[in-house]
């Protein structure tokens, strides 16, 4: 019989976690994907959303898992690898459509604070392809754990869904106050 993994059993949270929601309308999925990378041995999942019925900006929401060779080797091969590599990391990403001002970036690095606290590693990047006229703007937002998540911590996970939906919540109100 298969004996699934960590990163499956913490996989199959997030994914019921999500599912759910979109399912009772408070959120849309958008984009999902499953991938096994046979060169490295490394899996990886990611499931985005965004709010449903949004007008202002797009706001999106990312949560990616991953695991490599390491992590899985120390999870099959107990005692040849230390137990610390068991686990998978955890990302999560925010997109904001369009231009802001730079002081809004510090306003959001306090909403990013303020819902996921001062030990996470929190990076703000602007994407946009300098020569096209239009200039699309993609704000970046990422949260890191810096550390492995391990299965231990699966009620964290469906909790930390919740999180992403405040924050998402959070960046959608604060991009739909008006300009002064």
């Amino acid at each position: 019989m298969f004996d699934p993994t960590a990163f499956d059993n913490m996989k199959v949270v997030i994914e019921g976690a999500i599912y759910d929601l979109d399912l009772d309308g408070e959120i849309s999925i958008i984009d999902r994907n499953d991938l096994f990378n046979l060169a490295k041995l490394s899996r990886s999942f990611n499931v985005s959303f965004k709010l449903p019925g949004n007008k202002t900006r797009r706001v999106m929401a990312k949560i990616l898992l991953e695991s490599n060779l390491e992590n899985l080797a120390a999870e099959l091969l107990t005692g040849s690898l230390s137990e610390k590599d068991t686990g998978s990391m955890v990302k999560l990403e925010f997109f904001l459509e369009g231009a802001l001002a730079p002081d809004d970036y510090k306003q959001i690095e306090v909403i990013l604070l303020d819902v996921w606290g001062e030990t996470r590693k929190i990076q703000q990047m602007v994407h946009y392809y300098p020569l096209e006229n239009h200039r699309d703007i993609l704000n970046i937002f990422t949260v890191e754990f810096e550390r492995l998540v391990r299965e231990e911590q699966l009620d964290d996970l469906a909790g930390m869904v919740q999180f992403m939906i405040t924050t998402v919540q959070q960046l959608s109100k604060f991009t739909s106050k008006p300009a002064l």
